[in-house]
């Protein structure tokens, strides 16, 4: 998962203005990384044109996500990352650096304001934060560890049934089972095993 471009931009009648960004083109070749943040700049412009005040949308370019909020002030913001990047966790960044930055920056600046101008400069460290969206974003890490727990139950009951113990031979021992449960297992395991055989 990687966080390449978080922008900010003003969505005037006749054009839309960038008034910060922050890119990550280490991944790119020396090269290509200014060709990169002036592709990611002129898709976060291209982007917020197109979208309507007071919307929310991904976009996809290639292998990339481009998470777009325009607000109904006309302030918006775009985040670029790649495919695998939660949208949820994207959104959440761009409203909480939205809501910053209409407070720090007067409004009367952004019809004409650029990244020169504008005094802000929380985005390189959001950009840095929430490149692992485990980390920034704390329900995503919680559904991590749920999800890594599944895994591990689903291992060790596997384990345990690789053992040469087998489920039916359990059920027979079993003394917390009554004689009703254990003829109830006995008949559905029958009713299924010649559902199976196909």
């Amino acid at each position: 998962m990687k966080l390449y471009s978080l922008s900010v931009l003003f969505k005037g009648e006749e054009k839309v203005l960038l008034l910060k960004n922050a890119h990550d083109v280490s991944s790119f070749s020396f090269f290509q990384r200014s060709s990169a943040a002036e592709f990611m700049i002129f898709t976060s412009q291209l982007i917020v044109d197109r979208s309507q005040k007071g919307s929310r949308a991904s976009v996809r370019q290639e292998g990339y996500l481009c998470h777009v909020y325009v607000r109904p002030d006309s302030l918006a913001g775009v985040a670029i990352a790649d495919s695998e990047y939660p949208s949820r966790v994207a959104f959440t960044l761009l409203e909480k650096v939205l809501d910053e930055f209409s407070k720090q920056v007067d409004r009367i600046d952004w019809p004409i304001g650029s990244p020169d101008t504008i005094n802000y400069t929380a985005l390189d460290g959001y950009l840095s934060k929430y490149q692992n969206p485990r980390e920034a974003d704390p329900m995503t890490k919680v559904q991590a560890e749920l999800d890594e727990t599944k895994i591990i139950l689903h291992n060790t009951m596997e384990s345990l049934l690789e053992r040469g113990e087998k489920l039916d031979d359990l059920v027979s021992k079993s003394e917390v089972l009554g004689v009703q449960s254990k003829a109830f297992y006995k008949t559905a395991r029958k009713q299924n095993s010649c559902c199976a055989i196909m």
